[in-house]
């Protein structure tokens, strides 16, 4: 396909050019939604046309994530568990992801591209749903079509073709010019191109625009706040990113209000949902490696802490305290010092300590994850005591 203006192209997308058709029934929950006499029943009803998406329907209501004290049994009961609006949100997910196939195609792993929006999907309706600052359903569907562009770019552009673009996603900002450039059009453009097309709600759509330093405003949408974030924590599963743990714990902590110890309870519940998640979605995740993963960022995050406290313990030996009388005049050195130690240093370690601690009582401690998680825990209490005979 050769190279035309982004205003045709997006257009033609819009109208549905290349653009993957949804399942019958997933377009039929969108136009119900919108019907405000259609009930619960009547979604149940399409639902049971399609006895593959009623089946996985039904695995998700007694999913780790939803699970009440009872296991349920009918499509009518997982629809009074699930709500007629994450019954929708959760039927469009599996519909689009059935879109698209599995395996390796060319530079194209949709196998991967699948596991990484998964986590960030889990992630982004674990921050909205502690926040409350946006719908946790609305959230996860944003979250796990944030890249959906990329595969139809893939489509237009790329496949079968002796096109030798890198699709990795990060950095996002760096690839997107890269596709402008190539292409004339970038997959956020043709992803909310793609999701107009599908109907979807227009708070999902705006995701699309606003990413990277857009979304971290005060003023940017919430969802799309959201979604930067569990960008920021998907960044971490398949990237070498270690300085991203810090980021995305510090942001998490500054643009949603959170206290670090949810933080640290949304990232292993995201993990502790994700097996039965990716089941319904039938994806193959491994949990335990992905774990791990994660905690080699924590490890790695240690060791930047551990190597600022040696400097500052060397430069500290090598200049004398001040007087007493000598105080009042280094009061603003003095003070400036202290924020710049609870900033580099104190900071990130609670938020690495602590993270560890919650691993540690978590995983079981004969496991390999549950071994590495109390290695991580000791080296932070000996990075704490340090740091307090130091103060």
């Amino acid at each position: 396909m050769e190279k035309e203006a982004a205003s045709t192209i997006l257009h033609r997308l819009e109208s549905g050019y290349a653009v993957r058709p949804l399942s019958i029934i997933a377009l039929k929950l969108i136009e119900l939604a919108s019907d405000e006499d259609a009930s619960i029943r009547d979604m149940v009803n399409l639902v049971e046309k399609d006895p593959s998406l009623a089946v996985r329907v039904l695995n998700l209501a007694n999913s780790v994530a939803f699970r009440g004290r009872e296991r349920i049994k009918t499509l009518q009961q997982a629809a009074v568990r699930l709500g007629a609006h994450h019954l929708k949100l959760m039927a469009l997910s599996i519909s689009i992801r059935d879109a698209f196939p599995m395996g390796r195609v060319g530079p194209l792993d949709y196998e991967a591209f699948w596991r990484v929006s998964l986590y960030r999907a889990l992630m982004a309706r674990s921050l909205a749903d502690r926040s409350r600052v946006c719908d946790p359903d609305e959230a996860f569907l944003a979250g796990l079509t944030l890249e959906i562009g990329l595969l139809i770019l893939f489509d237009l552009y790329v496949k079968g073709k002796n096109e030798e673009i890198s699709l990795e996603l990060q950095p996002l900002e760096t690839l997107l010019a890269r596709e402008r450039a190539h292409f004339g059009v970038d997959h956020r453009q043709i992803g909310k191109a793609a999701l107009k097309f599908w109907k979807f709600p227009e708070k999902i759509i705006a995701c699309q625009s606003c990413y990277g330093d857009a979304a971290e405003r005060r003023d940017a949408p919430m969802p799309a706040r959201i979604c930067e974030l569990s960008r920021v924590f998907s960044r971490l599963l398949y990237h070498d990113a270690s300085g991203e743990l810090l980021a995305f714990f510090s942001e998490a902590q500054s643009l949603l209000k959170l206290r670090q110890e949810t933080i640290q309870e949304i990232v292993l519940k995201t993990f502790q949902e994700v097996q039965e998640t990716a089941a319904y979605l039938r994806l193959e995740v491994d949990k335990e490696r992905d774990l791990m993963e994660i905690m080699e960022k924590a490890n790695r995050a240690l060791g930047r802490i551990s190597e600022k406290m040696s400097r500052l313990s060397k430069t500290s030996e090598q200049k004398d305290l001040p007087s007493f009388e000598a105080l009042d005049g280094e009061e603003c050195s003095v003070q400036f010092t202290l924020q710049a130690v609870a900033h580099e240093i104190r900071n990130p370690l609670t938020a690495v300590g602590g993270f560890a601690r919650r691993l540690a009582s978590a995983l079981d401690s004969g496991s390999q994850a549950g071994k590495y998680a109390q290695v991580i825990l000791a080296e932070s209490l000996r990075l704490e005591k340090i740091l307090s005979d130091m103060r």
